[in-house]
């Protein structure tokens, strides 16, 4: 093996880290870091991703000056042990990797962050046996049997908890609501007003939501809404879910600049 060879995995690895680091820190002045973490992680990961750029670039110095030093050696030892077709598998190799790498690059730093999606949610199982690990709810139960509890910052993650760790659903029947999600279909008139839950970063997760039940048009799958009603028995008695919202008012809106519940 040559020592361009040799030191390729080093040179990628290095490589991809300088990339990480420099499109982390260009997310947070971005202010966009939020759409892929836990804000309470923000100041470790760009304290983490300010350490790893000169790092990343010294290691590469090193690995470039050590190359010069044992260049000529290397290849009159070991030329002989690698057929022509294994160096240009590996050199393919190396070059894709590379790609990739530029690649996952250029397209952090110019295309548009994005959110996760409605049909993310979909796949996800908005509303799975994991929700109440994602929200970890517990002050929510004090709500139970009681009327001095203040619910007007409450979300779409505390409701849903709650309604999930309730075995008497009776008491939250007429509770007020105004909630803001995303719309994913369902039949009859009735679609779950859906908001991801982030416990760490975006690859965790979890779609958590409320059943809508409105009069009007249901809006078209992923559009941000707010809407306004009341805590009601479920009409469909064969669903999962006990309580749903009866929508007064179902009104649509721009995506909220943090997307996100924690």
């Amino acid at each position: 093996m040559s020592s361009s060879e040799s030191r390729l995995p080093s040179y990628l690895g290095l490589g991809s880290v300088l990339a990480v680091a420099l499109c982390t820190l260009w997310l947070a002045l971005a202010g966009h870091l939020d759409l892929y973490i836990n804000p309470r992680y923000a100041v470790f990961t760009v304290v983490l991703a300010a350490v790893a750029v000169p790092a990343a670039v010294a290691g590469l110095v090193v690995v470039a000056r050590g190359h010069g030093h044992d260049h000529d050696h290397d290849e009159h030892e070991h030329e002989h042990r690698r057929s022509g077709a294994v160096r240009r598998t590996r050199a393919v190799l190396g070059g894709a990797a590379a790609l990739v790498t530029i690649g996952v690059t250029v397209a952090m730093l110019v295309l548009p962050p994005t959110t996760l999606s409605a049909r993310t949610a979909q796949q996800r199982s908005v509303d799975s046996a994991t929700l109440s690990n994602a929200t970890g709810s517990e002050a929510a139960v004090s709500l139970l049997g009681s009327t001095s509890v203040d619910t007007s910052e409450y979300g779409v993650k505390d409701w849903a908890a709650l309604i999930r760790q309730t075995t008497d659903t009776s008491s939250l029947v007429g509770k007020r609501v105004r909630l803001t999600g995303f719309v994913v279909p369902g039949s009859d008139g009735s679609f779950t007003l859906t908001r991801f839950v982030i416990s760490c970063c975006a690859v965790d997760a979890q779609p958590v939501g409320l059943g809508v039940v409105t009069d009007g048009t249901v809006p078209d799958e992923g559009r941000w809404v707010r809407v306004t009603g009341a805590l009601a028995a479920n009409p469909d008695q064969s669903a999962d879910a006990r309580i749903v919202i009866r929508a007064a008012s179902v009104q649509a809106i721009q995506q909220p600049e943090d997307p996100y519940e924690y």
